[in-house]
């Protein structure tokens, strides 16, 4: 293995705006393509995995050891991918390198990392990203281990803590409270008013649940066209508001209005369409888009923001709670981890290591014997087990070194630095 390090670069919410992670989402298909139709890395990039979604992109490299401005690199490669300057970015990234990527992926796939805590899909993300790596051949033997560790942290997060259990934002604590009265929300029809970020996270939440009609309005038909062809959504004018009001079993509301936009004559209207049918009307904007008169309408279950941000305080607690049991199986994969990267490191070299000192130890046995008059078995017995344990423990010392106290970071500069001063063959590219 040749001397490497693991080097991450990325923004998120943390550091850029929606508008910007938009811009840059990317996959491995938007690089160039080899002769053989793979995609085509960087000369100092061993190995490459891109994980993008709505709230993240991270380019995870492998890169020789000794290559300098990697940073630039990556982003020069990620600018080059959507045909952004790198200007227009840079001072958003964040970069990691070594066991600070391994501790950020792990944070990332626990949910520790995510814009709602504990959240449950970016694990089904960061698998599908390890799988088309794997597929168009960019993850090697390091990459393919890190994201393998980190996948079953995700997994020992969600069954073995209750990091995920409770909802934990406001659309899916208000759709939990329309479940509470509706039931099963998979055949209802559910009417979302507004298309800005509250809205598509609405949307995102419907499509989680697997709701199968979903219906999006806005003051704007093309925004609200956009965010439906994501979100598999029908989408309606917002003049027809009070005949989609009519059909709906629940209403998620959230338009940046500064007046309500759903009043109680327009309900009442449409209750008088559907009086025994309950409608369950969840206003997650501020300022609120539902009059607070609709309340006394009969049959009408009203939840305004100031109600689901109680019970969300509720769940989120719930969900901090369960940060410290996430934490310490982080701990324990890190440690595993530490140890898989190092032994990855050093295996190799120590059997090559070992077949050198056996070589030589039989080709000077064989030449002592040419030497001497008369060996008897008892006595070639006797040289075979001085010559193998002269060997042994004179290897002893540095094998163990390199098997239990080099450091992850280290092991691979290790390895490398024994082959040079025992002449060994250098090893085998990760590709």
């Amino acid at each position: 293995m040749h001397a490497t390090r693991i080097v991450t670069l990325g923004l998120s919410h943390h550091t850029a705006p929606v508008e910007l992670r938009e811009m840059l989402s990317c996959s491995l298909s938007d690089l160039p393509l080899l002769e053989n139709g793979l995609p085509a890395l960087p000369p100092s990039v061993r190995e490459l995995i891109i994980l993008s979604t709505c709230n993240r992109l991270e380019l995870y490299a492998v890169i020789d050891h000794t290559a300098t401005g990697w940073q630039t690199m990556l982003a020069s490669l990620l600018g080059q991918m959507r045909g952004v300057n790198t200007g227009d970015f840079y001072r958003h990234l964040y970069t990691h390198i070594g066991h600070d990527v391994t501790r950020h992926l792990f944070n990332v796939t626990a949910g520790l990392d995510s814009r709602i805590l504990g959240e449950a899909q970016i694990l089904g993300q960061v698998t599908g990203a390890y799988m088309t790596a794997v597929q168009t051949k960019t993850a090697g033997p390091i990459l393919k281990t890190l994201f393998e560790s980190a996948i079953r942290v995700g997994k020992r997060a969600r069954t073995e803590t209750d990091i995920s259990k409770n909802p934990a934002s406001t659309s899916s604590i208000a759709l939990a409270q329309a479940e509470q009265v509706l039931g099963d929300l998979r055949e209802k029809r559910v009417l979302v008013v507004g298309a800005g970020e509250m809205g598509q996270l609405a949307l995102k939440s419907l499509q989680h649940r697997g709701v199968a009609q979903v219906v999006l309005t806005n003051r704007t038909r093309q925004r609200a066209e956009t965010a439906a062809a994501r979100y598999d959504a029908e989408v309606v004018d917002m003049s027809n508001l009070p005949a989609a009001l009519a059909e709906a079993d629940a209403v998620v509301s959230a338009t940046s209005a500064m007046e309500p936009v759903i009043t109680a004559e327009m309900v009442a209207a449409a209750m008088a369409q559907r009086p025994q049918r309950p409608l369950v009307l969840l206003d997650i904007a501020v300022p609120r888009d539902v009059e607070t008169a609709v309340a006394d309408i009969p049959n009408i279950h009203l939840y305004d923001a100031d109600a689901l941000q109680n019970s969300l305080d509720e769940a989120y607690a719930a969900r901090q709670a369960e940060v410290p049991r996430v934490e310490e199986i982080i701990k324990q994969e890190l440690a595993a981890f530490s140890n898989q990267m190092r032994e990855m490191a050093v295996k190799p070299v120590i059997a090559d290591l070992r077949q050198r000192a056996e070589d030589i130890r039989q080709q000077e046995l064989a030449r002592a014997i040419r030497h001497l008059d008369h060996v008897d078995p008892a006595t070639l017995d006797q040289l075979n087990h001085l010559s193998r344990s002269l060997v042994n423990k004179l290897l002893h010392e540095p094998m163990n070194h390199l098997r239990t106290k080099a450091r992850e970071e280290e092991a691979a500069v290790y390895a490398e630095t024994v082959r040079e001063l025992f002449g060994l063959q250098p090893a085998t590219s990760n590709q």
